[in-house]
């Protein structure tokens, strides 16, 4: 049985709508990034190394690549939310590879040339949180539901 793209013409899944969602957070964090202001020490930014002072939010440590990689994510998120199980694989495989992002940032030292994304502890519990909210969305809202005439 093929997979609809959509629950009635018109409107979306509440996986496809998860998907939507996280992609246009994704789309405006990396937007955000690039604000002076929203983004403190901006003019500390690198492309990509530890060195960059910049902070999203006086919080999560971004550089030009970081902001790049949230721009991709936002941008795949929006395309990918057009068809249920192209949402489903972006939350379940998105969310891995922030699983992925917030173990390699246990392990590395912050202050080695390791750290090109760079991520700092913020960033790691921010990306284990995005990891388990995405897959979690992607498993339970593209569950198939009980029919209510059995």
């Amino acid at each position: 049985m093929a997979t609809r793209t959509r629950a009635k013409s018109g409107t979306r899944t509440p996986v496809q709508q998860a998907a939507l969602l996280v992609g246009v957070v994704f789309l405006l964090m990396g937007i955000l990034g690039f604000v002076p202001g929203i983004t403190t020490d901006y003019d500390t930014m690198e492309f990509a190394s530890h060195d960059s002072g910049a902070q999203l939010l006086g919080i999560f440590q971004v550089s030009v690549l970081h902001n790049l990689v949230h721009l991709a994510f936002g941008v795949a998120g929006i395309a990918m939310a057009r068809a249920v199980s192209s949402a489903r694989t972006f939350l379940l495989v998105g969310g891995a590879v922030y699983l992925v992002l917030w173990l390699y940032g246990l392990i590395i030292d912050h202050g080695s040339a390791a750290n090109f994304v760079p991520v700092n502890t913020a960033d790691n519990w921010l990306h284990f949180f995005l990891g388990i909210g995405m897959i979690a969305l992607g498993a339970l809202l593209s569950r198939p539901r009980a029919n209510a005439s059995s």
